[in-house]
């Protein structure tokens, strides 16, 4: 193992709970970060995806060998500011070159305290990451860097894993904030927010919904003091079985008939919700090249996903929900290893994807899951006022 002091302060080393090693050189901030080890295959969108929030508490290694050619810009954060916990590229770019560009990556990571790590064989850590799963990693650099690799490992071995963290409260919004709805209005929906992306707050508002951002520790009375036409569950970090509160505010949510649409994380809260299990992926899906088909239509999309954890639902067709909201059905899964990537509900208007339809950085085959929501929530105004005058007819016919 190297031990080599870093005397230039240039030397950085990105070091797994299993005891691989790779030595590269320090990038962004200096000091030392902890998260899971995971890689994303996108070629591009890099500023998306250091500013979703759902890839807080994970070291992020990029697939793509050059990172930050096309510099950052303020049209494509997903938030306010970086989420990942550390990140990892082999060579990046040494020039900023796009008419959008603002300013360099490498700024950006320093601005808000990102350790990184540059120079690695990220081909090599992509393989044993898929080999032996995803795992909990640190980057050290700077006067970190002087450590033993022993001390080091321990420092690794001894955070936090992904399993059981809830993390939603880390990320969510402190308070209820409003995007008006665009071109016709239809109604208004609540998002509870698990780790927003903006891209989805657009996706909604010019289907025209006006959007209400409710923090992830909304209460049932809180969320329906909005009167909501519609409950969204966002995607997010962490592990869906710490979750217990959005859990059960989505059953009250099922019971009421509210109509539900829930992405990545609220995908994993509806099957669990509905009385299914979820379970850890060895390394995840993360990128935006997942092929995913529609069991209903036989449809296949390119689609983006970030997501370490997954539904057991039984395929096949319909059946019973554990929980007793009715039949469910497995509506779509990932052709790469038959992973649940869709649940539709089919007596209560609810139904979740995996993947994000949002996908500012493409793809956009997706896209049209937005549109089916809003459908779903027409439907549902349409059949409550037939039910509505159904009732009053009936009322008169009874007086008269």
């Amino acid at each position: 193992m190297p031990t080599t002091r870093d005397t230039d302060g240039t030397r950085a080393v990105l070091v797994l709970e299993d005891g691989r090693r790779f030595t590269g050189r320090a990038w962004g901030a200096r000091g030392r970060a902890f998260g899971e080890a995971v890689f994303t295959t996108g070629m591009t969108g890099y500023q998306e995806t250091l500013t979703d929030p759902s890839y807080a508490g994970q070291i992020v290694v990029m697939t793509a060998p050059h990172i930050g050619n096309t510099g950052m810009n303020d049209e494509d954060p997903e938030s306010s500011r970086i989420w990942v916990a550390g990140f990892a590229a082999h060579s990046p770019s040494r020039v900023a070159s796009n008419h959008r560009s603002t300013r360099t990556l490498d700024s950006d990571l320093e601005r808000d305290g990102i350790v990184s790590i540059a120079g690695i064989d990220t081909r090599a850590v992509t393989r044993h990451l898929r080999d032996r799963g995803a795992m909990r990693s640190g980057i050290f650099s700077g006067d970190d860097a002087t450590l033993t690799p022993e001390e080091q490992l321990a420092l690794v071995q001894g955070s936090p894993g992904m399993s059981g963290r809830n993390l939603s409260a880390g990320v969510s919004t402190d308070t209820v904030y409003t995007e008006a709805a665009r071109g016709e209005r239809i109604g208004s929906v609540a998002i509870v927010d698990l780790g927003i992306k903006a891209a989805t707050i657009e996706k909604l508002a010019d289907r025209g919904f006006d959007v209400h951002v409710v923090p992830e520790s909304v209460t049932i009375d809180e969320l329906y003091a909005l009167e909501p036409s519609a409950v969204f569950y966002s995607n997010g970090p962490g592990d869906p079985e710490a979750s217990e509160h959005h859990i059960a505010l989505l059953r009250e949510v099922l019971t009421r008939r509210t109509p539900f649409f829930g992405i990545c994380f609220g995908n994993q809260l509806l099957g669990r919700a509905l009385g299914f299990g979820t379970y850890k992926l060895p390394f995840g899906h993360r990128g935006i090249n997942q092929p995913v088909v529609d069991l209903r239509s036989g449809r296949i999309g390119i689609t983006a996903h970030n997501h370490g954890f997954a539904v057991d639902a039984p395929r096949g067709g319909p059946v019973q929900t554990p929980a007793g909201f009715g039949r469910a059905e497995v509506t779509h899964v990932d052709l790469n290893d038959d992973v649940v990537e869709g649940i539709a509900c089919l007596d209560i208007p609810a139904f979740s994807v995996q993947y994000h339809p949002e996908a500012a950085a493409g793809p956009h085959d997706a896209d049209d899951l937005f549109d089916r929501f809003r459908d779903m929530v027409l439907a549902e105004q349409s059949g409550g006022q037939q039910a509505a005058i159904a009732v009053e007819t009936a009322s008169t016919d009874g007086a008269a």
